[in-house]
């Protein structure tokens, strides 16, 4: 009688790299990751929520902590706002690992 092979051990899955981005709703993946507060940190917001980091980066550069606060403070919320909303749209094409530099908006200097 031929010896029979074990089978191969496969590693858990990780949730949260089969999760999709709450923002743009690609999958996490493993890498370029970060977690976001939906109320800032500044203003004792406790919950997290892991995001890719370029999603976070995009959140962070166009709106302030007290517009977090005070009107983007759910996920809904976000992706209506206008620049996020055109973001989601570029970034849907890419792969769930991109990353790239994320420039702050010149209008968010003078608020």
């Amino acid at each position: 009688m031929p010896k029979r092979q074990p089978l191969p051990i496969r590693p858990p899955a990780d949730p949260v790299a089969d999760a999709p981005c709450p923002l743009c709703g690609r999958v996490l993946g493993t890498i370029n990751i970060d977690r976001h507060h939906l109320i800032p940190k500044t203003f004792k917001g406790k919950e997290q929520f892991p995001i890719h980091k370029i999603c976070h980066r995009k959140i962070h550069s166009a709106l302030t902590e007290r517009e977090l606060l005070q009107a983007y403070h759910t996920w809904e919320a976000l992706r209506a706002h206008e620049d996020i909303r055109n973001f989601i749209e570029w970034v849907a094409k890419k792969p769930s690992d991109f990353y790239t530099r994320t420039y702050t908006a010149n209008k968010k200097k003078f608020r």
